[in-house]
């Protein structure tokens, strides 16, 4: 029986250079991806972190702003309470009492409904503005999914 060198299982046809050959290519290859994997995950980190601090922000600022409409509601309120009583004291009868504090309950229901609505749509565009940037991150992740 002869001995074959192109056998690949045989002894012969092993090369020790091209197994070094591969481990290197391998490990090179290992090691870029893992590079780029790294890259990856820092941007996305950084990314998110951004994202956090512009959420933050935009709910510290909401959160002073709807503090501040909240502030000039009481004080609109304390001041028309204390125009109410000033009057109160100067009234002469029983019909000029309650003409004076049937006209306070229907001014002062009129201003609370304003208010409350204006602190309502203070609330949803503040809410608005503190998901935003959760939003077009996750949209720009999914995309990035996609697009892989």
């Amino acid at each position: 029986m002869a001995y074959k060198t192109d056998d690949v299982f045989s002894f012969a046809a092993f090369d020790p250079t091209r197994l070094t050959e591969n481990l290197r290519d391998f490990a090179e290859k290992g090691t870029t991806q893992s590079r780029e994997a790294f890259t990856k995950l820092k941007a996305a980190a950084e990314e998110a972190t951004k994202t956090v601090e512009t959420t933050l922000h935009t709910a510290q600022a909401g959160s002073v702003e709807l503090g501040l409409k909240a502030i000039d509601a009481i004080r609109t309120n304390a001041e028309l309470s204390l125009t109410h009583l000033e009057a109160l004291i100067g009234v002469k009868s029983v019909a000029e009492l309650i003409e004076l504090q049937t006209g306070f309950v229907r001014k002062q229901a009129e201003v609370t409904v304003e208010q409350a609505k204006a602190l309502q749509e203070t609330a949803r565009k503040i809410a608005e503005d503190v998901t935003k940037p959760g939003k077009d991150a996750a949209e720009k992740a999914l995309s990035s999914f996609k697009a892989a």
